[in-house]
């Protein structure tokens, strides 16, 4: 169990490109349209942004609008979603949805980074099945 949680702590600084020490980056989301959208999972390329969003079964690209905002050297990327997925057949993992850094009027090969709170599954499993 451990293992695990120390394995997903590494996987989430790594693939929001920086260390679990480093403090994220601080960006204010006033006047930002829509709602703050928690994501599953984000990883980038060198030029391109992948998301993991939660979904009722019906959210596509058109319903959450990533905003892009310069901090230093580095691009900090804010999903908000702008459409309420109102469908009623929940998927536990979500949807994936993926932007071009050209889409995002971010330069290939940009630090990047993510300004939204992660959701994290948790799977309890009873003594029996241990």
């Amino acid at each position: 169990m451990r293992r695990t949680i120390a394995l997903c702590a590494f996987a989430m600084a790594a693939l929001t490109g920086g260390c679990a020490s480093d403090p994220m980056p601080v960006v204010r989301t006033a006047g930002m349209p829509g709602e703050l959208e928690p994501i599953h999972a984000a990883a980038f390329t060198r030029d391109l942004a992948v998301f993991r969003v939660s979904s009722n079964g019906c959210t596509g690209k058109e319903d959450v609008k990533p905003f892009v905002t310069r901090l230093h050297d580095s691009a900090v990327i804010t999903l908000r979603r702008v459409d309420e997925d109102r469908c009623a057949e929940p998927r536990i993992d979500g949807v994936q949805l993926q932007w071009t850094f050209e889409e995002l009027g971010i330069a290939p090969g940009s630090s990047v980074t993510v300004n939204n709170p992660y959701v994290i599954r948790q799977i309890v499993k009873s003594n029996e099945n241990l």
